[in-house]
Parts: structure tokens; sequence; C-alpha cells
């Protein structure tokens, strides 16, 4: 059956029953969803989050094995983020011709190694390394996954695509730590570490199975970036994402002190709000996800809007338990809505240049994640916690209005013809 995807910035292609796959050049997107291939990307995005936060579920018992301090043992997690940031843009100039599939599968794979290395390691500076590793695995993951997810997904199902993927997230960060801390009070940190390996090695095997052959993007170097920063609105949307997650950050790295200041909440307490803001990310994920598609204007402005209300009605209302609980309820539900909104967004707008676009997303909310630390450090040193919140909120409002004001491709209507 002959197709055409009619917008006014995307090829139009016809299909016919011997269409062969050309590694140098951009596909057109499928009619149909593949969502078996999708659920296999979800699982995907769970462990490699899954063992991102496994190391502070198992400081105490990592640092004390490995004669470090449990700060020593955190920065598993920093250099993580660090290398991911450097991947995200540069994965795909790495492996410009790889099929797509076998990218994915290695990248999952190589996280597997990066576990055992890690349950393996004698002192601090192999631990690192194992960790940078999995740290490129997750930076190339995301920033494939967005192209991926829209060579597997129909246009008009692009949104709910991403959500899926992103809901493996969703789950291992709402469920990682604790699971972590179960799974440690049951056996030694290290046959921990071993147990994610394998599930992720398994994890792997499921992506060769279920996703078919992917080509690579037609131009994956340092033009395609370039490229794509020229398309229209895609510089201030990439703003605006980099100051909305950077607020997230800012505030949520210093989240335990913002709810120390509830006098009603003891560690018991903080625990229950801290699982209120997983419970109302896993949320937003879901509704957002069903809903962007078809609404992407709105979620552009609403979703970081709420991120930075939930921020302020935390500053805000300190003496407010309940007022506390639903603004940490509405700001987790917001945040776990916002990378959908965002790549949904980048899809439309740079259909064309989805990896170096994905790219970009990736590496603008790894850059946020390390700058939001250090800065909500310098603002809660100087002038205290209130000082940081308020600057997040801030941050997030003006990016989000950025995000959500540009005008580019992405505003064009999307027609989808059988």
């Amino acid at each position: 059956m002959p197709w055409t995807i009619d917008h006014p910035n995307q090829i139009c292609a016809r299909k016919t029953d011997n269409m062969s796959i050309d590694n140098t050049t951009e596909t057109a997107a499928p009619s149909r969803t593949s969502w078996g291939a999708i659920l296999a990307m979800t699982a995907t995005s769970f462990v490699l989050v899954v063992a991102e936060f496994l190391p502070p579920s198992l400081l105490p018992s990592m640092a004390a094995s490995l004669g470090i301090t449990e700060g020593q043992a955190g920065q598993a997690v920093t250099a993580t983020a660090l290398i991911g940031f450097v991947t995200a843009p540069t994965i795909g100039m790495l492996f410009p011709r790889m099929d797509r599939r076998t990218l994915l599968g290695a990248l999952a794979i190589s996280a597997a190694v990066s576990n055992v290395l890690v349950a393996m390691s004698p002192n601090l500076a192999v631990l690192l390394v194992a960790r940078l590793l999995l740290g490129a695995a997750i930076g190339g993951f995301w920033a494939m996954s967005i192209a991926v997810a829209a060579r597997l997904a129909a246009p008009h199902h692009l949104g709910r695509a991403l959500m899926l993927v992103n809901t493996g997230t969703t789950l291992a960060t709402v469920a990682g730590v604790p699971l972590g801390i179960y799974l440690g009070s049951l056996s030694s940190w290290r046959a921990v570490f071993i147990g994610v390996a394998a599930l992720t090695l398994a994890v792997a095997v499921l992506v060769f199975l279920a996703l078919p052959p992917v080509a690579p993007a037609a131009a994956t170097g340092l033009e395609a970036l370039r490229t794509t920063l020229t398309i229209g609105g895609t510089r201030v949307a990439l703003t605006g994402h980099v100051l909305t997650v950077l607020g997230h950050f800012v505030a949520f790295t210093y989240v335990r002190a913002a709810l120390d200041r509830v006098p009603d909440l003891d560690a018991g307490g903080v625990a229950v709000v801290l699982a209120v803001f997983g419970i109302g990310g896993f949320a937003g994920n879901l509704l957002i996800g069903l809903l962007v598609d078809n609404h992407l204007q709105t979620m552009r402005l609403l979703v970081p809007t709420l991120i930075a209300a939930g921020i302020a009605g935390l500053a805000a209302f300190p003496s407010q338990t309940w007022l506390v609980i639903f603004a940490v309820g509405i700001w987790g539900f917001a945040f776990g809505a916002w990378l959908i909104v965002a790549a949904t967004w980048m899809g439309r707008n740079a259909p064309d240049q989805m990896e170096a676009g994905g790219g970009l997303l990736v590496a603008g909310f790894q850059l946020a994640i390390t700058l939001g630390a250090g800065l909500g450090g310098l603002l809660v040193d100087s002038g205290g916690i209130e000082l940081a919140l308020i600057f997040a909120a801030i941050s997030s409002l003006v990016g989000g209005l950025m995000f959500g004001l540009v005008r580019g491709r992405a505003d064009s209507p999307l027609v989808v013809a059988r």
C-alpha cells in the first residue's frame, strides 16, 4: 500500500514490496507502529536507569567495602552524568553506519559489562571507570532512542511511543532506590550489580529479537548537529529545555533540605513525600504521553509551568504539610512528562535530523543535571534553601516560556495520509 507523510518539512516516500534499506539515507516514518519493539526499548530504559540509581541505595555498604567515604562513592553517579553529556551528541558520529538495532543492543551489553566491572571493583578508580562505561551507554541510548522510536512509530503515535519508552525510566526512578535497598538487605552490593548485569544482558537479547533493522540517519557528524541548530526555533527551544531542567535539579538535588523545613515531617514523612513525587511522575508520564500527540502546543506551556508552580509551592508554604505534599506531587507529575513533550516537539521540528536532535536534547539534560547540582549548592550555601527554590522556580518558568512560545517547524500541521 503506497503511503505519504504530508508534512511541509518531511520527505514524502513511496513504499514498495521490494524496497531496500539504504544505510546512508534517512527513511520516512512508518504508517504503523511496532509496539513490540517499543516495549523492548521500554525494558532497555528500565535496566539502564536502575543501574544508574543503584549506588545511592547501596552507598554505605559500597563505601565500607571499598574503604572510601560515602561522598566518594556518590561520585559514581556524577561520573555517569558527565560521560552521558559527552556521548549523547556524538554517538551518531562515532558509529555513522551501524544499524541502530545493533547499536542499541551493543549499548545494553556495554551496560551489562559496566555492572559486572562495578561488582568486581577493588577500589574507587576502577569503580569510576566502570561507571563511565554505563554513562556512555545511557547517553548513547537516550540520544538514539528518540530517533529509533520515530522510525518505529507512525507520526501520529510518536508521543505515545516516547511515553512508553520513558515509562521504563519512570519505573526505574520510582523503584530503583527502594529495589536496591531491598536487594542489598538480602545479599551483598556486589551480588546486586551482578543480578542487574544479568537482567541487562537478557534485555540486550530482547532488543536484537524485537527490533527490526533500523538504518542510521543520513547525516550523523558535526554538520548534522550544526544543521539541526539552524532549524527554526531549535536553539531557543534547547535553551528553554536546559533552563527548565536546570531549575528542576537546582531544587531536587536539595529537596531533603527543603522538606526538613516542614515541621510535621519526620524521616518517614519525607520518604512518603518523595514517593508522592515518584508516583506523580509516573502518572504524568502516562497521562501527558496520551495527550501530547494531539495537544502538543498546550503541553509545551502547561508542563513547565506546573514544574515551576510545584517548586514555588514548596518554597512558599513550608509550614503547610498538605500544601507541600500537593506541590511536590504536581512537580513530580509535570517533570515526569517533560522529556516526552520536549522530544515530541523535536521530532516534529526536525524530522529529518532525529539523531542529532535527540542527542542535543539529552546533552542539554545532562548539562542541566551537572550545572543544577553545583549552582544549587552555591545558592543554598549563600542564601539558604529558600533562595535556591525561588531561583529554581524562576528558571523553570522562564525556560518553559521560551520553549512553549518559540515558533518552528513543529507548529506546522502534521497530516498523515494512508
